[in-house]
């Protein structure tokens, strides 16, 4: 396969799941949001969202102040932001485009469609309405576009390039949904401490970390119920523990679990699989790399992970998923220089 028809499928896949992606990271907080807190702790849990996407610089450089209508704004119809879902969906149409020839018909009027009503959608006012059910149109229109290339397309090298960018994209978001909630909050804990010049350890935080894991289900339980259902998690939760929710179990649902479908586990088994079937005479140094990074996930412990520190575990998953999608590029897509 063509080097560049094998890069617009894969970024058709990675840029139509980064928009539903950001729908749910979108979601959590909006649900959230609904629960009582105070102001502060409302902008906390927004600003670690645009933290978390890299977005804060290009935020602040265009909104002085910080309000949930503008955060939703930027990231979903803003398009000065390349990671917003419009852009996404936008981005997923062209590459699709591109490429008809490798798609089937129903591959591409999913892509096409899905473009020509986001439009339509985004010159109402249904998004200020009511923004969850806009998430869930972003998210069902994801899954129809999952839906007809599974069983429609051939299981040739384009259809595993295609899953290929599906599962890296969204080992990277789910890590990022994880770091929003364990991580973000406590981002303004540690500001705090600094303020009042109450230097933490890296020992220490670990240890607090490790204390937010294993703390009573009862506080905080809406919030992590939020975050199970921002990776339609829930019912899955349930079904395997039979029990109340605790943040140590939703770690290691989100991140061990290999039967968890948006599990940073079950998107490297996805991931390395699906490069066994495209690999090339110069792919060898790259599918080790996805392999020792798979092979880390399946033999860890939460435990492990919690002495480690979850966050830290996360940034350094990000960097390495980060490597990877480069090595991909490097070995079978158009070089990013060209």
């Amino acid at each position: 396969m063509l080097s560049r028809t094998a890069d617009h499928l894969f970024w058709m896949s990675r840029y139509t799941e980064r928009a539903e992606n950001t729908a749910r990271m979108l979601d959590v907080h909006v649900q959230t949001g609904l629960l009582p807190q105070s102001v502060e702790d409302a902008e906390i849990g927004w600003r670690a969202i645009l933290g978390i996407s890299e977005l804060q610089q290009a935020f602040d450089k265009k909104y002085s102040v910080l309000t949930q209508k503008d955060v939703i704004d930027f990231m979903v119809r803003d398009p000065s932001n390349s990671s917003s879902i419009a852009s996404c969906l936008k981005q997923a149409r062209e590459n699709a485009r591109a490429v008809r020839g490798a798609l089937t018909t129903e591959a591409w009027e999913i892509q096409n469609a899905t473009w020509i009503k986001m439009q339509g959608y985004l010159q109402t006012d249904a998004l200020e309405r009511n923004p969850s059910e806009f998430f869930e149109w972003v998210k069902h229109r994801s899954h129809l576009s999952r839906g007809v290339t599974i069983g429609t397309m051939l299981k040739d090298e384009a259809f595993h390039f295609v899953r290929l960018g599906t599962f890296l994209e969204r080992a990277d978001n789910t890590a990022r949904i994880i770091d929003v909630k364990f991580h973000g909050a406590k981002k303004g804990q540690y500001k705090k401490n600094h303020q009042n010049g109450q230097q933490q350890s890296t020992e220490q935080r670990h240890a607090e970390e490790r204390k937010d894991a294993i703390a009573e289900p009862q506080v905080d339980f809406y919030y992590w119920a939020a975050i199970l259902r921002s990776v339609s998690g829930f019912e899955i939760y349930r079904k395997v523990y039979r029990d109340v929710i605790t943040p140590a179990r939703v770690a290691d649902l989100l991140i061990l679990r290999p039967d968890m479908p948006r599990s940073l586990l079950a998107c490297m088994t996805q991931v390395v699989g699906n490069l066994k079937h495209v690999q090339n005479d110069i792919s060898a140094d790259t599918e080790r790399f996805a392999g020792k990074l798979h092979a880390d996930l399946k033999f860890s412990s939460l435990d492990e992970i919690l002495d480690a520190g979850l966050h830290d575990y996360l940034t350094q998953f990000f960097e390495r998923i980060f490597e990877l999608g480069n090595r991909i590029s490097r070995d079978f897509l158009v070089p990013l220089n060209t």
